[in-house]
Order: C-alpha cells, then structure tokens, then sequence
C-alpha cells in the first residue's frame, strides 16, 4: 500500500474516461500520486468509475466494487469510493449492500470527492485533465444527459435531461489540450445531433465542429453517437469543406423495420432511415458509416430480421456493431413489454449479422488495396507499428499494420501509407517516403 497513491478504475464508455481524467487533474493539483488502471492497484485509496449501461456491465461493476471492498476488509487498502453510472442510478441500494465503501458519488457530484478528502476543488484547472489515452488523440464531451425516450435505453433514467456544454468552454478545452500535444478528437455525447437545442434554441452540432476545425492544431475532428431522427443536415457542409473533420460518422440505427423502430420508440420509419443513409453516401462522397443495431428486442420477429440483413446487405456499412437486447429495469420495454426472446436466440441473430458484416468488411477493406491513406501511428506492438486513417477511430475500428522491419517510425506522428494488404478487420501498409 503505497501512502498518498490513488488508483483510479474506470470502467464502461470514453464518456467515463473523460469524467474520471478531469477527477485525476483534481486529485493531482491537490498532491496526490494519481494512477490509471494499473495493472495492479497498490495505492491506500482506491477510486472506481461505473457503468451502468446494460446487464453485462452492471455486473462487471458490482464485480469490481466486491474484489476492491474485499481487500478494504483485509486491510489492504484505506479508503474505497464509487463514482458514475451504476453509482447514480443504485446510489442508496449500494450504500446499503456494500458498506465497505467510503461514498459513493453520482454521474455529476463526483467533485465532492476532494472535499471529503479534506481538500479544495481548483475551479481554474475545470477544463484540465490527466490525458490517459495515447497522448495525440483524445475524446471531448460535448454534453450530458438524454431527451431521447428509447425503449430499451437507461441512459435518460441515469444522466437526465440534456445539457450542451457552451462553445466557448469546448473550445478552451480543445485548445488547452492542443497546448498538451493533442492533435485528434473524437467529439462525444449520448446524442451528438441533439447539441445546441437546449441552450441556444437550435441544432448546432454544425457550427459548432465549425468553430472548433478553426482552432490551430485541430488535424482530425471526428464524430461520434448521433441519431437518425432529427439528424442536423447543415453537418453534411462543414464535412465536406472542412479538411480536418473526418469522412467519419457513428450513426446508431438499431433497426430497419417499421414494426421494431415503433416498438423501439426510434421516431423514425424505415423510409426515412435509408433516405438519411443515401444522403449521408450522397453529401459527404467517401464517407465512412459506423452504426450500431440491437438484436433480440420484444416483439422482434424473424421477418424483422431478415429485412434488417436485406438493409445491411444494400447499404454495406464500414463499421458495424451488434448487440443483444438487455432488459433494463425502469425503461419502457421493462415496463411494458414481456422479455420473451430467449437468449441463446439473440444471440444467434447478433452472430448473423455479425457474420454478414464480416463478408462486407473485408469487401470493403480489400478495395482499399493499393489505395494511399494519411494515417497517424498509434503504437508499437511486437513486428507491427499499429495506425488508423481519418475512417478508423481508435479501439473500435480499423488497425492498420506496418511492419517494424520497414523502418522506424514516431508515435503520435501522421504519414502516408499505401495499402498493401487486407483482412476483415486489418489492414496492412507501408509507408511511402
């Protein structure tokens, strides 16, 4: 146990990550040795961020709550505190079940933390952070909470009504990075499309990427989780004109037949969602689509999901995830419908649309063969140099590999690449001098 060390744990989204980097800068400014996710955890005080998104995650947060108040009764650390998701949305069901734990904190209070450490929250450093991702890209919250009303989606009931951070404050937070070496950004929220609405009376997701592709050391702008319904299509301008936003948009759809988009509360038909596709293919030419559907939802039926392969066939995605309904308690499906899809058979229609996109994947990656892509390189890993191009954001796209053998090259640093080689999920590359 390593006196005046504070180990942090974060688990769940980069919207966590963001949160639990702003607490790190806090922690440090007031003379803490602050580690992140380290293999082993050997400070006195001990800090985990929850998830508290679906059942999986749940789980593997009370799972980590259980392991960390389990030592705290062996005396192998001092203080224990939980902060996020599941925190907010359980916070006295847990405070009851695991009297272990020192506190624990919501989604937004998590600041009080300092306080209750007997020291004093620096509001000059509110837009600085401990960058924990590789140091050349980072993600930046744009805002909190969720007016969507889903069926199946938690979120609402745990971070509540929308709030869009000001420009302004984006911004010097975009700059203060810049001034840390950063030169990619992955702009994120629960709903990126809804930005603006609440505090200046208007969609403005659009001016605002605008504004922050003026900032000086911006290279790459990228966009993630936005909504089909009420899509802001000023965006598809500032694409287009604005090199240094990416051809890149992560779209979650969910689903394409009108029967499962009415039970799944989407506000949105099927017409409509391959309309917003074709536009998207139409206004930003070489744009790259990352979305996300949902398998196994009540009243889903085989006939919903063959047309939901049929969709994914004609409209090959880049990037495509798939995901087994969880029934989440308080949610609408919770309250309203019956979760009588069994398992076994949700997960069996997650695997063949996965398949699918599998085939595509690789279709799509071996057109890239002999094609020249920018790339900034994100690590070393054994033979290979690990990069992405503007279409791959980090963790959950693309890697392209460059052999090591070829010659060295700089983390964090942009190159040209030339296509050599391709696999469904890989691609292979060597830099052209």
């Amino acid at each position: 146990m390593i006196k005046n060390q504070i180990d942090l744990i974060t688990l769940g989204c980069s919207k966590n990550l963001v949160d639990t980097e702003h607490l790190m800068r806090q922690l440090q400014a007031v003379g803490y040795a602050v580690k992140h996710d380290a293999e082993k955890a050997n400070g006195e005080i001990v800090v985990i961020n929850t998830c508290g998104f679906i059942g999986d995650a749940k789980e593997e947060s009370i799972d980590m709550i259980l392991q960390f108040a389990q030592k705290k009764s062996k005396k192998k650390i001092k203080k224990l505190f939980v902060m996020g998701c599941l925190s907010e949305r359980y916070l006295k069901e847990l405070s009851v079940e695991i009297p272990e734990v020192d506190k624990f904190y919501g989604k937004f209070n998590y600041n009080e933390l300092i306080k209750d450490l007997g020291k004093e929250f620096h509001s000059d450093l509110s837009l600085q952070r401990n960058i924990t991702t590789p140091s050349h890209y980072s993600y930046v919250k744009i805002a909190e909470g969720c007016n969507r009303t889903c069926s199946y989606c938690a979120i609402p009931l745990i971070t509540g009504k929308y709030q869009s951070r000001p420009m302004e404050d984006i911004e010097e937070e975009i700059k203060w990075l810049v001034s840390q070496g950063v030169k990619e950004f992955q702009l994120i929220a629960q709903d990126l499309s809804y930005y603006g609405f609440d505090r200046y009376k208007g969609l403005k997701l659009a001016e605002l990427t605008n504004r922050l592709a003026d900032i000086k050391g911006v290279e790459w702008l990228r966009l993630h989780y936005l909504y089909p319904a009420g899509f802001p299509t000023d965006l598809f301008k500032v694409m287009r004109e604005r090199e240094n936003v990416c051809n890149y948009l992560d779209i979650a759809l969910q689903h394409i037949s009108d029967n499962m988009l009415k039970k799944m509360r989407r506000g949105v038909s099927s017409q409509q969602t391959y309309e917003l596709v074709k536009m998207l293919r139409c206004e930003v030419p070489d744009i790259h689509i990352r979305t996300t559907l949902l398998l196994g939802h009540p009243g889903e039926t085989e006939d919903d999901v063959e047309e939901l392969k049929t969709f994914i066939r004609e409209m090959r995605f880049e990037r495509l995830g798939a995901f087994a309904y969880s029934d989440e308690e308080g949610t609408y499906s919770n309250l309203h419908y019956d979760d009588n899809i069994p398992y076994e058979i949700k997960q069996q229609r997650v695997s063949e649309i996965m398949k699918i996109q599998q085939q595509i994947s690789l279709e799509i990656n071996q057109q890239k063969i002999g094609k020249s892509f920018k790339i900034i390189v994100d690590s070393l890993d054994d033979d290979y140099y690990i990069a992405r191009s503007e279409y791959d954001s980090p963790e959950v796209d693309t890697e392209i590999l460059i052999n090591r053998a070829d010659g060295e090259l700089l983390i964090g640093e942009f190159y040209t690449a030339k296509i050599i080689g391709a696999e469904e999920f890989d691609l292979y590359a060597q830099i052209q001098k």
